[in-house]
């Protein structure tokens, strides 16, 4: 078969003319031969299957840039870029479809049904981080405040400078005079999503090369996090997982991604909002029940969610400390940004992965509903991550709410 008119190869191809000249501008998929008199382009047979692949890696919603990476790919590698870049995308729809939710149910309301503004709410509260048994530095940063709670887990080579730069950035909130009692629903999710960019920032610019490894102001935690995996990386100690050993050095091997999980509430007179990125953790126990008020950013809790394992399966998963959202990563930094209906009477739990990884379930809702001041139950929480071995920091935060 000879070459093929531009028309030929579109229809061949399902793809428009006018996007087989924008790709050959690009050099994504140039013609084989350009009539020098005509300036007909005209393609080669062979090209159909490469031509194929860029149609449909454009319908899934590929960046041009991306495709012509891919394309230059073998076929597992492509595979893997494929996979890596859609795990991204739902990663995304999740991230939206939790603010429809949210705006959904907000808009229905209309806040009738929201705590009271004539009826503040106080909260005490405990906030506890310890190192761990294993490791040799703590990455971790937790805060408590009477308008604040955080808790987040550094990775990477500049661990701790992130998560102190990140809770850091958040307490700013406290002194700053950015909160009032009288602030609306919209008001307080508007100030914490911008105080949440400023966090990514004040992560990316601790944990840049020239930042080097000291720490960013430390006032949110006595210590700094477990080492982790970052958005898109393997486990960053070769040859184990989330548990693994004592390789806890300066830094966690060459070029790592560094950056930070963060979990955070803010009060505002009777409003509670929630900020969420990566795998900490938050937990409500209300009239007895205990329940988990934040999703995984992990890849294994989104194979769980398609169905494709099941969460006893996640336990275990060799790559269960891979996250594919956290703050400090170029382009996986959506948080999760919510109000959260508070009562008087709950009790908030917010931990890092060192206690829930290693601590059952079960142990810690009894631990939290045991009835002991925030305190204790803080130091208990610690107590056990480090009865069970404690193979990585871990923090702990809890919080009493009650009227004001």
């Amino acid at each position: 078969m000879g070459l093929l008119t531009i028309g030929a190869f579109a229809k061949a191809s399902r793809l428009s003319p006018k996007a087989l000249r924008l790709y050959g501008e690009l050099g994504l998929l140039p013609p084989a031969r350009v009539d020098p008199v005509t300036g007909y382009r005209l393609y080669a047979p062979g090209q159909l299957e490469q031509a194929r692949l860029v149609a449909w890696l454009r319908r899934l919603g590929m960046p041009l840039a991306r495709i012509r990476d891919v394309t230059a790919m073998d076929g597992p590698a492509a595979a893997r870029e494929v996979e890596a870049f859609w795990a991204e995308v739902e990663s995304d729809v999740a991230a939206r479809r939790g603010m429809a939710a949210f705006l959904v149910d907000h808009l229905s309301r209309r806040e009738a049904h929201m705590p009271n503004h004539d009826r503040p709410l106080a909260i005490s509260y405990a906030a506890l981080s310890d190192t761990g048994l294993v490791r040799k530095t703590n990455r971790d940063a937790a805060y408590a405040g009477s308008r604040l709670l955080a808790v987040a887990d550094g990775f990477g080579r500049g661990g701790a400078p992130a998560s102190a730069a990140a809770v850091e950035t958040l307490r700013r909130l406290e002194t700053d005079g950015a909160l009032t009692d009288t602030l609306s629903a919209a008001d307080l999710l508007n100030v914490l999503e911008e105080r949440v960019t400023q966090a990514g920032r004040a992560v990316s610019a601790a944990t840049a090369p020239e930042a080097g490894t000291g720490g960013a102001g430390e006032p949110a935690t006595e210590n700094g996090a477990g080492t982790r995996a970052g958005p898109g990386e393997a486990p960053d100690r070769p040859g184990e997982g989330q548990d693994g050993g004592p390789g806890d050095g300066p830094g966690d091997g060459p070029g790592d991604e560094a950056g930070t999980t963060l979990t955070a509430m803010l009060w505002a007179g009777s409003r509670l909002a929630l900020v969420h990125i990566g795998d900490s953790r938050a937990y409500l126990l209300r009239d007895g029940g205990f329940f988990q008020i934040t999703h995984d950013h992990t890849l294994v809790q989104q194979m769980v969610d398609e169905g494709r394992i099941t969460a006893e399966e996640a336990a275990s998963h060799p790559q269960r400390a891979l996250l594919i959202r956290a703050l400090g990563a170029a382009g996986k930094t959506r948080p999760d940004v919510r109000l959260q209906d508070a009562r008087p009477g709950d009790r908030y739990l917010q931990c890092s992965d060192g206690l829930t990884s290693v601590v059952p379930s079960e142990r810690v809702r009894e631990t939290v509903a045991g009835g002991a001041a925030p305190e204790e139950t803080v130091r208990e929480l610690v107590r056990m991550a480090r009865q069970s071995g404690g193979p990585d920091n871990v923090s702990c935060v809890v919080a009493d709410v009650r009227a004001a």
